[in-house]
């Protein structure tokens, strides 16, 4: 079973990298950001299958810590690309 596992990890990897090759050729910044996204769930998925494949529940914590980093990235990419409010602060109005 643990070699079916490790397969599939290594078909995982593949099809990410070849993936990920793909759209970093992009010169589009939110095409990168989605490259991102993707190593973060291909990498999560590789680490979950070799942490299955293993038994070691250090690998499975790591994979489930690069994919909340992964979100958080995202989020602050999102945040960062949003629009600032037109006067975020009234006090500077008054003379």
């Amino acid at each position: 079973m643990a070699d079916i596992l490790a397969a599939a990890a290594f078909l995982v990897l593949a099809i990410t990298v070849f993936a990920l090759l793909r759209v970093l050729r992009s010169r589009v910044l939110v095409e990168r950001m989605m490259a991102l996204q993707l190593l973060g769930t291909g990498g999560t998925a590789v680490l979950l299958l070799l942490g299955a494949a293993s038994g070691s529940s250090a690998v499975i914590d790591v994979a489930l810590l690069l994919a909340l980093f992964a979100a958080f990235a995202c989020v602050a990419f999102a945040l960062g690309m949003a629009e600032p409010a037109a006067d975020p602060d009234p006090a500077k109005e008054q003379p």
